[in-house]
């Protein structure tokens, strides 16, 4: 089994099988894609710098994503189409892996992470008016301390994480923060079958129930 192989057996794992269906309906819902590619024998991730002009998060490093639209099917659809929107990413292109758990986020959104193979030949066509800059890095980076930090504010996945990142390619330096970050360090937790040198603040065995659990304590309190 190679290594793209290996990842989508761990990463099918944790998918969130009928979550969905027992979730309140009238929640407002978004779903972002993180995008994975095998990029010199190693598994690299896609991520996307906001445009300055956006009135929320602007300038922000994010996975493709937005808000889902009476047009969508699920949030599987939502996910591919903000990413053709946003970095012109033809759906058609995409392997889709599996859904993670739902995270609702501290303004009332339930975003879904759809976790997806992408083709190592895709060159992004950013739109300008919703996406700065896109870049690719190697999903270990998320396991690693050397360039991580941890505040002690609470988050669906433990403390807040944050990594600073430098692309070599073009010298810009990116923080990677805040939900993005846990979802990557999630996601190369579970792809690449790591532990990350940092505590994590959830079971890596089966964080499903750890995200369970707290999306439940938070729908009790809406």
């Amino acid at each position: 089994m190679d290594l793209k192989e290996k990842a989508i057996a761990s990463l099918k794992k944790h998918a969130s099988g009928d979550a969905f269906s027992r979730l309140p309906a009238a929640l407002p819902k978004a779903s972002v894609l993180i995008p994975l590619l095998l990029r010199h024998g190693k598994l690299h991730a896609l991520l996307t710098v906001r445009s300055v002009n956006l009135k929320h998060h602007a300038g922000e490093v994010c996975f493709p994503g937005g808000k889902s639209e009476s047009g969508d099917t699920d949030e599987t659809h939502t996910a591919l189409r903000e990413a053709e929107e946003e970095i012109g990413l033809p759906s058609h292109t995409v392997q889709v892996i599996c859904k993670l758990f739902p995270v609702l986020n501290k303004a009332g959104l339930l975003i879904t992470p759809v976790v997806a193979f992408i083709e190592s030949s895709f060159t992004p066509r950013p739109n300008a008016d919703e996406v700065s800059e896109v870049f690719t890095l190697p999903l270990e980076f998320f396991t690693k301390e050397a360039d991580h930090s941890c505040y002690p504010v609470p988050s669906v996945f433990g403390p807040t994480h944050s990594f600073m990142y430098t692309d070599p390619r073009t010298g810009h330096i990116h923080q990677i923060w805040g939900l993005t970050a846990a979802l990557a360090v999630t996601v190369a937790a579970l792809a690449l079958g790591k532990k990350p040198e940092f505590e994590l603040g959830f079971d890596l065995d089966d964080p499903a129930s750890a995200f369970r659990d707290v999306l439940n304590r938070r729908l009790s309190k809406l």
